[in-house]
């Protein structure tokens, strides 16, 4: 099977959160990155709790589909497909959640400042859908040279070495080249603070939801601490819907 064969039945779908009155953007470096999954570029601002979302979204709504167009144009030219969405919203938590869940995400983008996108991290630090995991890894890498490390972190009893070798197969059978993977097992008493400490020698990291829920996950202990020290952008991938 050739990298461009992979046995994938359906793009995974990544979900971009913006803060698009605050200017954050996305470089067209990541964006050409993404553009072989399914992109969906959420644009919210979050109102002060006595500014009622109907008047926010008369004074604002123009300005903020604008920039989310901006932002769409900078996937399309990458050739990706893009949806958009725009949001007024007193609790950014929910907003994702629930526009994550509408739009079934495979994964959420948060984003940092990167140039080039080749070499990618998946630091594991407990149970991860493999199968999801894989099919986004392996679209993301499909088309060109990057190469992905697959870091085990040994803490509390978690058995890295046999996950990493099972997400290893998983890729592998996503007809992902051996030479493009590589593998590696490490014990830590802070699994988060070695994440951070090794993200610049990486363009991006992939983490998993776990357990956890949703937003506390991707905005919450583990991963807000990754997004705020790491050098990388991160791309947390959802657990499957119940």
């Amino acid at each position: 099977m050739s990298e461009t064969d992979l046995a994938i039945r359906e793009p995974p779908k990544v979900l971009v959160p913006v803060e698009v009155l605050e200017g954050e953007s996305i470089s067209s470096s990541l964006a050409a990155f993404l553009a072989p999954a399914d992109v969906v570029v959420l644009g919210y601002h979050v109102l002060p709790e006595q500014t009622p979302t109907e008047q926010a979204s008369m004074q604002f709504e123009d300005r903020a589909r604008e920039a989310v167009e901006d932002l769409a144009a900078v996937f399309r030219e990458s050739g990706g497909d893009v949806e958009t969405r725009v949001s007024f919203t007193h609790d950014r938590d929910q907003t994702v959640e629930r526009v994550a869940a509408e739009v079934g995400a495979t994964a959420i983008l948060l984003p940092n400042p990167v140039s080039e996108v080749s070499d990618i991290v998946v630091p594991f630090r407990g149970a991860i859908d493999h199968e999801r995991l894989a099919d986004l890894v392996a679209t993301l890498l499909a088309d060109g040279e990057g190469t992905v490390t697959l870091w085990g972190i040994e803490s509390g009893g978690f058995d890295a070495e046999e996950t990493v070798q099972h997400a290893r197969t998983s890729l592998r059978e996503r007809g992902l080249d051996a030479a493009r993977i590589t593998t590696e097992t490490t014990v830590a008493e802070s699994p988060i603070r070695d994440i951070v400490a090794r993200s610049a020698a990486f363009d991006l990291i992939v983490m998993g939801a776990g357990e956890e829920s949703l937003w506390s996950a991707l905005f919450g202990e583990d991963a807000e601490r990754v997004a705020e020290g790491a050098v990388a952008p991160v791309l947390v991938v959802r657990e499957r819907e119940a």
